[in-house]
């Protein structure tokens, strides 16, 4: 059965081909994350409008087909805060199979603006790894995990 599969493949136009492809192949939304140590070793939160419980979290956002992933970090950044930042290197690499989900989450820098509230995040805020306030388990165990590895 494999072979003949296998011969109806290699018959098949290379558009079709490609269609049969994408639609067998699994879809993942990528997401890009920023993490923000300020001097003291900080790390920069957003208060997510969005979520009804664990409000605090990474500032993050979904890539827009195309776009280039540190590029979409400054993007969201900009449009979410109203901050500038310097995207310094990606940290980690994190994909939630049961989802479909894949997070780059980058080390960043603030290198100009001043916070602008948005429809997404109402507030900002520095917290010690060490105190993080009532936040996705998720995303604090990450937080954590980067304070000991970096």
């Amino acid at each position: 059965m494999k072979h003949f599969l296998l011969k109806i493949w290699k018959a098949l136009p290379p558009k079709l081909k490609i269609f049969f492809f994408h639609l067998l192949r699994p879809k993942y939304m990528v997401a890009v994350a920023a993490i923000v140590f300020d001097k003291n070793g900080k790390v920069l939160l957003g208060k997510h409008t969005y979520r009804k419980c664990c409000s605090w979290g990474i500032l993050a956002g979904n890539l827009e087909y195309g776009e280039d992933p540190k590029n979409a970090i400054v993007r969201e950044l900009r449009e979410e805060t109203g901050l500038e930042i310097r995207v310094e290197q990606l940290l980690k690499a994190v994909s939630a199979k049961e989802d479909h989900h894949i997070s780059l989450i980058y080390a960043c820098k603030i290198v100009d603006g001043v916070f602008q509230p948005s429809a997404e995040i109402s507030a900002i805020e520095y917290f010690s790894p060490d105190e993080l306030p009532k936040m996705l388990s998720t995303e604090k165990a990450l937080i954590q995990q980067l304070v000991f590895e970096y």
